[in-house]
């Protein structure tokens, strides 16, 4: 197969898209089921001899071997490849794709979007490149945000009844759109920077806040946020929340 594209049964290019941490929802899907093994067996793109390219804006830097990202355990193979947004954790701009090597000189140098886009400063270059040595050689950091997030998920399951994601991106799905921007413009005006996420973003009828823990915060502000949560939502209607089990929220979401 080398780096080639698989077909499907009409002939067609089959390219399998995974997001590994989405961005409204928290979630992340297993690789394994794409990429490698699945159940003693071989994973999807294998069984249809298919290119994987995964989407690892949100666990770029913070999950995955080294914070690599969730794909790092299958680095190296000739159907996979990565995109790595600088933007977040790396706290920088622009993006970093992972390939093979035939994609790679592929895309330098026949990708028009790439070629006719304006070259990034080398001063960012520089960034990023410093960035990843911090991510590399400093992974307290990721082990500080994996309590953040330990502890947010208990909170909220005591305060709300919510079942985690698991994730340093927790959504509260809230249904209604108005109820959820009036919750946004609490928390906001009580020091907090929680959005709203709203239709066309999500589904309709799964308007939601959506909660991205950094290292910036520490435990004493993440438990007072969930507090005037809490608060919050018991306000707008004691005797009707309006929030979705995640196992609801999830079907939802997609």
């Amino acid at each position: 197969r080398g780096a080639g594209v698989g077909t499907d049964a009409a002939g067609e290019a089959v390219v399998v898209v995974v997001s590994q941490c989405q961005y409204a929802a928290g979630q992340h899907i297993l690789a394994g089921k794409v990429v490698g093994q699945c159940r003693g067996g071989r994973g999807i793109a294998d069984r249809h001899d298919a290119m994987v390219l995964v989407d690892e804006a949100h666990a770029t830097g913070v999950l995955g071997d080294g914070g690599r990202g969730l794909a790092a355990a299958y680095e190296g193979r000739d159907n996979l490849v990565c995109l790595h947004t600088c933007g977040k954790a790396l706290g920088a701009h622009g993006a970093l794709v992972t390939a093979p090597a035939i994609i790679r000189d592929f895309l330098v140098n026949r990708a028009r979007a790439f070629i006719y886009a304006t070259a990034p400063s080398p001063v960012m270059a520089a960034v990023v490149r410093r960035a990843l040595q911090i991510v590399r050689d400093e992974p307290w950091r990721r082990r500080a945000l994996t309590g953040r997030v330990k502890k947010v998920g208990t909170l909220l399951t005591e305060a709300i009844g919510l079942t985690p994601s698991g994730t340093q991106i927790q959504p509260i799905i809230v249904g209604s759109d108005i109820r959820t921007t009036t919750l946004a413009a609490t928390l906001r005006n009580a020091g907090y920077d929680i959005r709203a996420i709203r239709p066309p973003t999500v589904p309709e009828g799964t308007a939601r806040l959506r909660i991205s823990l950094t290292l910036n915060v520490d435990e004493h502000q993440i438990t007072a946020m969930v507090a005037t949560l809490a608060e919050a939502l018991h306000k707008l209607d004691r005797a009707s929340p309006q929030l979705l089990p995640s196992s609801d929220a999830a079907r939802e979401a997609r």
